[in-house]
């Protein structure tokens, strides 16, 4: 057994990306400023988009983009049951309702023939997940958008490197959020950002994510001379800081790099579990870039003889860390009670949300690390 503890999404960071952060703080501009500027200017040149805006969580990027897209109270936003109840709050904060459509059982992703079901007049948005790093079937959701006059939010909290028949997650719809979570393929500690197609959307996002004040931090006290502030709105405190865009900036020189040794664990957990009664992840669709944000296993007690449950405190008992992404949303008290949702309305969510099983596939790891998580399953399976 391991001697020590193998925390599941711990992030990888180098003497370069902590060298960055201590200038920062020497530097004396912290909070929003030029930093956090340049953050903006190479995520979009990676994403191949023209406007970008950086705030302090995805949670925030999604909470904004909908209010942008001018969807409120008695519009309905569709999304996946499969999800963070991030997805799903969003929606709530902007006043609107939230309607969930059941996902593909092999590609965990919302099923465009279930969004189809749940339109109505009251539609006013489509919010896809790519979950787990894999793109959500974008053509035809964008058909759908296009035939009912939907805008299209894409929650791209996995999916920093995905893309889709030859284009890149989040530049699909009006609006592409990503995270910068701890736990995510590059890292601020805490960070989101907003891609956004229209450039009025990327000003008002702007304005939004700062108090819904006209002019930042930044333009207001740099060298250029201080500048007054008028507030058109009531905005949010939303922004990110330069603290957290010094370390995004250097993790995402690296972003390629680590997407290619994830991909490198990816590829050897597909090879040594294969023979074991789990059921692994779809393959790769043609024409996509998996993001290989996630390596979530099935466990179905029927061919395991052990419970997801049972499993996942034998994987901690042996010191490797695992994660459930997710329980489905209807499965939480909160959503049950406020909107009627059961589990069972939404059953392929529902059986991935009891069975999943994620295994770290963090850049972080070594090889050794990758070898104890397969001598950890194949120990635990064989015991059951």
């Amino acid at each position: 057994m391991r001697e020590k503890f193998l925390v599941f999404g711990s992030p990888r960071i180098a003497e370069d990306e902590i060298e960055e952060v201590v200038s920062c703080l020497r530097s004396g501009w912290i909070g929003t400023g030029p930093r956090v500027a340049e953050f903006e200017r190479r995520f979009a040149e990676y994403k191949d988009a023209e406007h970008a805006v950086a705030v302090n969580s995805c949670t925030a990027a999604l909470h904004l983009s909908i209010l942008a897209a001018g969807v409120g109270p008695g519009d309905e936003v569709i999304t996946t049951p499969l999800t963070f109840c991030a997805s799903v709050n969003a929606i709530i904060h902007a006043g609107a309702t939230p309607v969930l459509a059941d996902v593909d059982p092999r590609s965990m992703n919302i099923d465009p023939e279930r969004v189809k079901e749940k339109i109505t007049s009251r539609t006013k948005a489509i919010l896809p997940v790519h979950f787990a790093g894999r793109a959500c079937d974008m053509d035809p959701i964008c058909a759908l958008a296009g035939e009912h006059g939907l805008s299209i939010i894409e929650d791209c909290a996995h999916a920093i490197e995905t893309e889709y028949h030859g284009r890149k997650a989040g530049c699909f719809g009006d609006f592409g959020c990503f995270s910068f979570y701890v736990t995510k393929n590059i890292i601020t500690g805490e960070g989101g950002l907003i891609l956004a197609k229209k450039p009025e959307h990327a000003a008002r996002l702007k304005v939004l994510a700062l108090h819904g004040m006209s002019s930042d931090a930044w333009n207001r006290f740099g060298d250029s001379g201080y500048k007054h502030y008028l507030v058109t709105e009531a905005g949010f405190k939303y922004n990110m800081m330069d603290l957290q865009a010094s370390l995004g900036l250097r993790q995402l020189d690296k972003v390629e790099a680590y997407w290619q040794r994830r991909g490198e664990i990816w590829t050897r957990y597909m090879d040594a579990l294969a023979d074991l009664p789990l059921t692994l992840p779809a393959p790769v669709e043609v024409g996509t870039r998996h993001a290989y944000h996630l390596y979530s296993v099935m466990v179905d007690e029927k061919r395991t003889g052990i419970s997801r449950d049972a499993f996942l405190t034998a994987m901690t008992g042996r010191k490797i860390g695992v994660g459930v992404h997710y329980l489905s949303v209807p499965e939480h008290p909160y959503y049950q009670e406020r909107f009627g949702w059961s589990p069972q309305d939404y059953p392929h969510a529902r059986d991935i949300g009891r069975q999943t099983v994620s295994l770290p596939i963090s850049a972080k790891l070594t090889d050794a690390d990758v070898d104890d998580v397969i001598t950890a399953v194949r120990q635990v399976l064989a015991r059951s």
